[in-house]
């Protein structure tokens, strides 16, 4: 690339434009000492590094793409993989049996079966393991795969029922473990490795469908008496633990109370969280900096109530919070389904959501959402190993963040949410490229 030029791609709201080539910009000398209008980046400044992007391989995703012919799946597949055409992505999530984006409630193991013996995940070799496997191809062997559980088996538990809450018994602890450690050896078994588990999906949240309870201190004394060492003696002491896995407004609580135990502290890499509550980035940084050897994961997100087909402030939130949650110390994000139906399913329970892709089973047609383009604006061309640098902009009408990735080219996001065109002059080593952000869009200059 040259180092006077600038590569634009941008995503625009009534436009043609959707992660398009635009024309180059190219650097000139910063001599005129221009104060008004200035996007800086700082490239001796550098923050925390990026793991990547992702979806989650979800049953439902899974079962939607089965539905369509082998063209679409291939389609679909590359859309969301494919390193230079697609989303490249490299940072997925799956669920450890069922989850609300499942057929039904199931598991892998008969009721009542303490010693795993019956442990069989013969239902995901239908759907999610041969998609998991496909896209592991496409990616060319890039995936870093974690899994979640949304609920013991009912036997487990308090309530006898996985869903609506209830908590795990203290008898079940050693088992629920052991669970963890069957299933990790299980995928590794069907050729896919699990490189992390988290704790617990939403583990603050009774729900209509697969959920359960920990209390800060519960989830601490499970990581560290239980499935800290059950991996380690298994010789799984390398698969990372992720905690919390819930919304931000108490991330630095919840991280507070595990991770200032030293044994719990040992077992714990990371802690993941979502953004149903809304913003709150500082939290993040509270985390960062109290704790600044544990990563940052945002674990799930998505548009609830249905597929919003057409609609572009799905994007727009999408992209406002990667860029604050990566200002302020993330390491790595992870999208909910990969892809769902036209109604937004399937799902047990009724709780359809929106995905960055519908593919609609009934008519063979795949719809690309703004939230599609807005997230390939960070994920194509800010890459696993990316080093933030330090970036400020004059008005809070721009979001933007800057990235080095490892071959040494730079990427900036821009992200303009309002209804006005907003002029910009990108001032960098090499110098200044003017330019503007049209309403309502999105583009990565790199360089």
């Amino acid at each position: 690339m040259n180092t006077k030029s600038v590569n634009v791609y941008m995503t625009a709201r009534d436009t043609m434009d959707r992660l398009t080539k635009q024309q180059d910009l190219t650097f000139v000398p910063d001599a005129d000492g221009r104060e008004l209008e200035l996007i800086n980046v700082y490239e001796d400044v550098e923050y925390q590094k990026l793991q990547g992007f992702g979806g989650a391989f979800t049953e439902a995703a899974a079962v939607t793409l089965k539905k369509m012919s082998a063209k679409k799946q291939r389609e679909i597949i590359d859309a969301c993989f494919a390193p230079e055409t697609g989303l490249g992505y490299t940072l997925c999530r799956t669920h450890i049996h069922s989850c609300d984006f499942a057929l039904g409630n199931y598991v892998y193991i008969e009721e009542g079966d303490d010693s795993m013996e019956s442990f069989d995940v013969e239902r995901d070799r239908d759907a999610l393991l041969p998609f998991m496997k496909q896209a592991m191809e496409t990616s060319g062997g890039r995936i870093t795969m974690f899994a979640s559980p949304w609920s013991p088996p009912a036997w487990m538990k308090t309530s006898g029922t996985m869903n609506k809450g209830g908590s795990l018994l203290p008898q079940y602890r050693a088992v629920w473990a052991k669970y963890f450690v069957k299933y990790i050896q299980a995928y590794a078994a069907e050729g896919i490795d699990i490189w992390g588990v988290t704790v617990q999906n939403e583990p603050k949240a009774v729900q209509p469908w697969d959920s359960c309870i920990y209390t800060a201190e519960e989830e601490r004394d499970f990581v560290r008496d239980y499935l800290g060492p059950a991996l380690a003696a298994a010789g799984l002491g390398h698969v990372k633990i992720i905690v919390w896995d819930h919304n931000k407004e108490r991330l630095y609580e919840r991280a507070r109370t595990i991770l200032s135990d030293p044994k719990a502290n040992e077992y714990v890499y990371g802690v993941g969280f979502h953004w149903y509550s809304g913003d709150h980035f500082e939290a993040l940084d509270a985390v960062r900096r109290q704790y600044p050897d544990k990563a940052l994961l945002f674990t799930e997100g998505c548009v609830e109530k249905g597929g919003k087909l057409g609609s572009w402030d799905p994007g727009e939130r999408y992209a406002h919070d990667i860029i604050g949650n990566l200002n302020n110390g993330m390491n790595g994000w992870t999208d909910w389904n990969l892809l769902l139906d036209e109604i937004g399913g399937p799902n047990h329970v009724a709780n359809y959501c929106d995905a960055p892709i519908i593919a609609d089973t009934k008519q063979e047609i795949v719809y690309y959402q703004s939230s599609y383009y807005y997230i390939g604006q960070f994920s194509r061309f800010i890459r696993p190993g990316a080093v933030r640098l330090g970036c400020s902009r004059y008005t809070d009408k721009l979001d933007t963040t800057a990235f080095r990735n490892p071959d040494g080219t730079t990427a900036v996001v821009i992200l303009n949410r309002t209804s006005g065109e907003l002029p910009f002059h990108l001032r960098t080593e090499h110098g200044l490229a003017s330019a503007h952000a049209p309403a309502h869009s999105i583009q990565t200059l790199l360089y």
